[in-house]
């Protein structure tokens, strides 16, 4: 009888043992991500920051100083509206995958964009990449027309009060010169804010 409790006793330790190292062994992947969800606004775009403001057509995101986002389990969309100086806005939306999958947006044969998002191990920053190709004029040239492509590389940060999302850029071409790093910074605005600004 001693032979069977003691058997018993040991199998509900072990048991208590397996289950609360496999529950320490999925914390990491149970890692609440970053929400990102909400209307968020800016002094300038991010763009803007970098200076590469011509890179972008009208009604990307990269142009707008307000994003309306909507975040889901496998991705999140953007809807923006964004334009030149003088120029009417133009609505847009884009739609970014956590599987790293390149998504493509093209304004014409000439100008257009391929991007990628990957969340970081602890699920806390989003990394976009974006590679931006255009036709610009050469000065001095036979054939005037040229492609450029630009590489762009976006961290996203939430703020521990979910209030701001810090975005670190940088952006990098042939014809832009050296690397350019910068910083913008999006504030949680009111829900009923105006996207078309």
């Amino acid at each position: 009888m001693k032979n069977k409790r003691t058997v018993f006793s040991c199998l509900i330790i072990l048991l208590a043992g397996v289950t609360y190292f496999a529950t320490e062994a999925q914390q990491p992947n149970n890692t609440q991500r970053a929400d990102f969800s909400g209307v968020w606004k800016s002094k300038e775009s991010i763009s803007m920051g970098g200076n590469i403001v011509c890179s972008f057509d009208a009604g990307d995101r990269m142009l707008a100083n307000t994003m309306k986002i909507t975040q889901q389990p496998t991705f999140l969309t953007i809807a923006t509206s964004s334009s030149f100086p003088g120029e009417v806005p133009v609505a847009g939306t884009e739609k970014l995958t956590f599987d790293g999958k390149v998504g493509q947006i093209d304004h014409g044969p000439d100008r257009g964009k391929k991007f990628s998002s990957k969340w970081s191990t602890d699920r806390q920053t989003l990394t976009v990449n974006s590679t931006v190709h255009l036709m610009i004029h050469k000065p001095y040239k036979e054939n005037p027309m040229e492609q450029m492509l630009v590489y762009v590389t976006e961290v996203w940060e939430l703020s521990d009060d979910g209030k701001t999302i810090t975005i670190q850029a940088k952006a990098k071409s042939d014809s832009l010169g050296e690397e350019r790093s910068w910083t913008t910074v999006f504030e949680k605005a009111n829900l009923h804010s105006n996207i078309n600004k």
